[in-house]
């Protein structure tokens, strides 16, 4: 009988995505009462990408998927699995996991779709890191794609001018865990409360609703489209204590200290919450991935976009210790502590 073989999970490829279509704040101002100015210095946006009238959350996610798993020298036939974080699905069923595979041309492998909002990659990372541990899989597609603003009130000024669309994806292989070369992943750790549920929330769309409307034109009305809503201050408050938690929780539990960490890959929600969490690391901003400012939140797409920035960018070197951490509706939140294994 073979013996069991301890496993690592590694990050063999990163990939993103950011649709055409670019709306500045400029542009959103003649929507909405707003302005550059008051979007800017309350978020940190400048500006976020929309999705086309003929596009689907799934064509988001495959297209990262492709750039993912080209840099990684794959193709979809090495894939075990493909999961996919997301909270605008192409259908209520079957999964866009499902359909990302047919689309990448894979077939007969396992593919579902993870919902945690804002937390669905990192929530995504630490589930599947535990099944490829447990041999369950060698390489696994992890996906997180949305299209946001299909589902904002655009009307609403305190929450369209937040969100916008995208996705990114990592390639993750095990490998037999080597004492002599460490790397890959290291643990992560998850919560949610939903006692909070109400302060950040989509309800189910009107079944009138029409799937790909251009999203511009997209707003809660008497057909009862569903809309983001938010309690922003309250949000913020909870975001900020339950994230700087998170982060303290992990090192602990890994016996690592905050001065080893070589890079911050958070949530980019709102470049005020970035900034209270550098401060509580007492990092400095330089070895914090901020996107924010040129895509906005795009949920559960933002930690696998701001990977996919500071890895094209050259920024990442091997054996770097790098955090994930998010925050999102239910309310659920987590943390990822990888070392950067991928030269």
């Amino acid at each position: 009988m073979a013996l069991y073989k301890e496993m690592t999970t590694h990050m063999i490829g990163v990939g993103g995505y950011l649709p055409e279509r670019v709306l500045s704040n400029d542009e959103l101002s003649t929507m909405v009462a707003t302005s550059d100015e008051w979007i800017r210095e309350r978020t940190g946006i400048c500006q976020r990408h929309i999705i086309a009238k003929d596009q689907y959350t799934s064509d988001l996610g495959a297209e990262a998927a492709k750039q993912a798993l080209q840099d990684a020298g794959l193709t979809i036939d090495d894939i075990d699995a493909i999961v996919v974080a997301t909270t605008t699905p192409d259908l209520i069923f079957p999964s866009t996991a499902s359909i990302v595979q047919h689309k990448l041309g894979g077939k007969d492998f396992p593919a579902w779709d993870i919902q945690a909002v804002c937390s669905g990659f990192v929530y995504g990372l630490a589930q599947v890191d535990g099944m490829m541990r447990g041999g369950m899989f060698n390489r696994v597609l992890l996906i997180g794609a949305e299209s946001m603003s299909r589902i904002l009130d655009w009307q609403d000024r305190s929450t369209c001018v937040l969100f916008g669309d995208g996705a990114g994806a990592v390639v993750l292989e095990a490998r037999e865990s080597d004492p002599n070369h460490e790397g890959g992943m290291i643990g992560s750790v998850l919560h949610c409360d939903g006692s909070y549920r109400n302060l950040l929330m989509a309800k189910h769309s009107h079944p009138g609703a029409v799937p790909g409307e251009d999203a511009a034109n997209l707003y809660i009305d008497s057909a009862g489209v569903a809309a983001v809503e938010m309690k922003g201050n309250e949000v913020f408050r909870v975001a900020v204590t339950k994230l700087g938690e998170v982060v303290g929780e992990v090192l602990d539990k890994y016996g690592i200290k905050q001065s080893e960490i070589d890079w911050l890959v958070p949530h980019q929600a709102n470049i005020r919450i970035l900034q209270a969490t550098a401060k509580k690391l007492k990092m400095n901003q330089d070895r914090m991935a901020v996107t924010v400012d040129r895509h906005a939140n795009t949920s559960s797409a933002s930690v696998p976009l701001a990977l996919n920035h500071i890895y094209r960018e050259g920024k990442l070197k091997l054996g770097q210790l790098l955090l994930f951490e998010a925050f999102g509706g239910g309310f659920a939140w987590g943390a990822n502590l990888v070392r950067w294994s991928k030269d």
